[in-house]
C-alpha cells in the first residue's frame, strides 16, 4: 500500500457518503470552534487591558467626575461601564440627598446604584459568555459523532466483506482504516475545544470576581460621599 494512502484526504475520498458527511459535520465543528476560541482570547486579553488602564486612572486619586466625564461616550470594556453606570445613578440620585428627612431615600440611593452596578455586570459577562457553551458541547459530542462514523464505516466494511465473499486484508483494510479516521477527526475537534473552554472559563471566573470586587469597593466609596452629603 503506497503511503500517500493513508493520507487524510485519500481516507476520505475513499470513505462513503454517510462517514463523508460525518467528517464535514466534524471540520466545520472544529473552524467554528477554533474561531471562538481566538475571539474570546483576543477579547479577554483586550478587556484585561483597558480594566487595567481603567484602574488606574480611578486609583489615582483624581476627581471621579472628571474620570467620568472624560471615558462616559468611549467606555467599551465592562469595568468602565459598571463605573459609568453607577455614576450616572449617582448624578441622578445626588439631589434627593439635599432633602430633609432623606435617611429611607439615603438606603433607596445605595440599592438603586448597587442594582444599576449588578444589572450591567450581567450584562456584560452575558456578552462574554457568548457562544462558548459551544466549545463545550463540541468537546463532548465530537468524539461520540466520530464513533457513529467509525461504526458506519465498519458496518459498510463488513458489508464490503459480505458482497466481495472474502476476508483478505485488501478488502478489510480500506473500509477499516476510513472508519477510524472518524474518531481521530472526532478527538482532534473535541480536545481543543475542552481545552479552550476550559481556559476561556478560568479566565473569565477570574474576570468576573474583579467586576465584582470593583463593585464592591466603588459602592463603600460611593456610600462614603452620600454619608457626608447627608452629614453636611
Amino acid at each position: 500500500m503506497q503511503p500517500s494512502t493513508f493520507s487524510l484526504f485519500s481516507l476520505f475520498t475513499e470513505s462513503d457518503l454517510m462517514t463523508r458527511f460525518v467528517s464535514i459535520l466534524m471540520v466545520i465543528a472544529s473552524i467554528y470552534s477554533w474561531a471562538i476560541i481566538i475571539e474570546k482570547i483576543f477579547l479577554i486579553k483586550r478587556i484585561k487591558l483597558a480594566g487595567d488602564i481603567f484602574e488606574r486612572k480611578f486609583w489615582s486619586g483624581g476627581s471621579l467626575d472628571e474620570l467620568f466625564n472624560s471615558i462616559k461616550s468611549k467606555a467599551t470594556d465592562p469595568m468602565s461601564l459598571v463605573f459609568i453606570a453607577a455614576m450616572k445613578e449617582w448624578k441622578k440620585s445626588s439631589p434627593l440627598l439635599r432633602a430633609k428627612n432623606n435617611s429611607s431615600k439615603t438606603m433607596n440611593i445605595h440599592q438603586r446604584i448597587d442594582k444599576v452596578m449588578t444589572i450591567t455586570i450581567e450584562r456584560e459577562v452575558g456578552k462574554l459568555e457568548d457562544r462558548i457553551d459551544f466549545l463545550s458541547m463540541i468537546g463532548s459530542i465530537a468524539p461520540l459523532v466520530g464513533l457513529f462514523g467509525t461504526i458506519w464505516g465498519i458496518m459498510s466494511s463488513f458489508s464490503a466483506i459480505g458482497s466481495s465473499q472474502s476476508t483478505t486484508l485488501g478488502v478489510i483494510a480500506p473500509g477499516i482504516a476510513t472508519a477510524l479516521s472518524t474518531t481521530a477527526l472526532g478527538l482532534i475537534v473535541a480536545i481543543p475545544a475542552v481545552v479552550g473552554y476550559n481556559k476561556i472559563s478560568t479566565d473569565l471566573t477570574k474576570y468576573i470576581m474583579k467586576l465584582e470586587s470593583f463593585a464592591g469597593e466603588f459602592t463603600a466609596i460611593i456610600s462614603r460621599q452620600i454619608d457626608e452629603n447627608t452629614n453636611s
